[in-house]
């Protein structure tokens, strides 16, 4: 799905433009004509993370700038002039919002409300907030449906839950032109080693005598990145999705267990799995289930997702196999 003409020409602010998502969709936004400011956390290193990725042609079209998101002054900087917004940045792994919760509230939260204040005093036409399907928690029933409750059964989720529910305030309240979109679980290429699939390709490719994993019996919907970008993209371009919160995933989910073992097939290492308790989450806090209903994203914009798993595998083997000094698979990665 080519990136919609609504972008062409216009400046738009990607936060978490280093990120795993982040970097395809600058590289998506910039090859669709659009003027990229993408926004990364500062650090001394001046560190542009997935962005490092990017063919020349796209870097040297993109604006780079740093700072946080938990900063309100400088989110209104970051801002301006700026007609649309994609909100991506946030802290993701869930193992480690055990531990800093109060990280992830300033950060989820604090920083949309950030973006969204951002958004509504230089009015952008358009605020596409990045939500999870961990929002929904362990499935109550499947598919599930944009009309599922929500629960946070981890400090990652009930953030995330917030930021979602701040963004659909503006909607209501000041009648910003906000899209919440909720991806479930993509993988694909520059993916860190705290998701489970780069956390199994990289083991094998690394040539470990055994898997070692956490519970095997989580089910989850997996999308592949370029899907998701396509998706995201197209939604933040359809008018009928203002104010909705549309769901993107596959509509197909496997188990940790079975996914494994399609990363076995796709490397060609037949290896035992182990299960290592300290990568076993809290049990009331594990999602067992997310399956996606993908309806609505294909009423409202005709976005289906078009990667195989048994594609998007080898596309992430090879891209691990290719710079196996971003992972350390030896070491549980939160």
């Amino acid at each position: 799905m080519p990136t919609p003409m609504i972008y062409r020409g216009k400046k738009v602010l990607v936060t978490g433009a280093g990120g795993f998502i982040g970097s395809h969709l600058v590289e998506s936004l910039v090859r669709g004509g659009a003027c990229v400011r993408a926004l990364l956390r500062y650090s001394s290193r001046a560190d542009v993370g997935n962005l490092e990725f990017l063919p020349q042609d796209v870097t040297a079209q993109t604006e780079v700038i740093r700072g946080d998101l938990r900063d309100p002054h400088f989110m209104l900087g970051a801002g301006e002039g700026c007609e649309v917004v994609f909100h991506l940045g946030a802290l993701i792994a869930i193992p480690y919002s055990y531990q800093a919760p109060g990280e992830y509230i300033a950060t989820n939260v604090v920083g949309t409300l950030n973006v969204l204040e951002a958004a509504r005093i230089h009015k952008m036409s358009r605020v596409i907030h990045i939500s999870t399907s961990e929002t929904y928690g362990t499935a109550q029933y499947t598919p599930i449906d944009e009309q599922h409750c929500l629960i946070g059964q981890s400090p990652y989720a009930a953030s995330k839950i917030g930021a979602d529910k701040l963004t659909e305030s503006y909607f209501h309240s000041y009648g910003i032109p906000v899209v919440t979109v909720r991806p479930f679980n993509t993988y694909g290429p520059r993916q860190s080693a705290r998701a489970v699939i780069p956390t199994i390709l990289s083991q094998l490719l690394a040539g470990c005598e055994a898997l070692r994993l956490g519970s095997l019996a989580p089910v989850r919907d997996l999308t592949y990145v370029s899907d998701t970008v396509a998706g995201m993209l197209a939604l933040g371009g359809c008018d009928q999705a203002i104010g909705k919160t549309v769901n993107l995933g596959t509509g197909e989910a496997v188990s940790v267990g079975n996914l494994a073992r399609k990363c076995i097939a796709a490397v060609g290492r037949d290896v035992p799995i182990e299960l290592e308790q300290e990568r076993v989450r809290p049990e009331p806090s594990e999602v067992m289930v997310l399956l996606s209903n993908n309806g609505l994203a294909k009423a409202l914009c005709g976005w289906e997702p078009h990667v195989a798993m048994e594609e998007g595998l080898q596309r992430s083997a090879e891209f691990i196999g290719r710079f196996p000094g971003l992972y350390r698979p030896k070491e549980y990665q939160r």
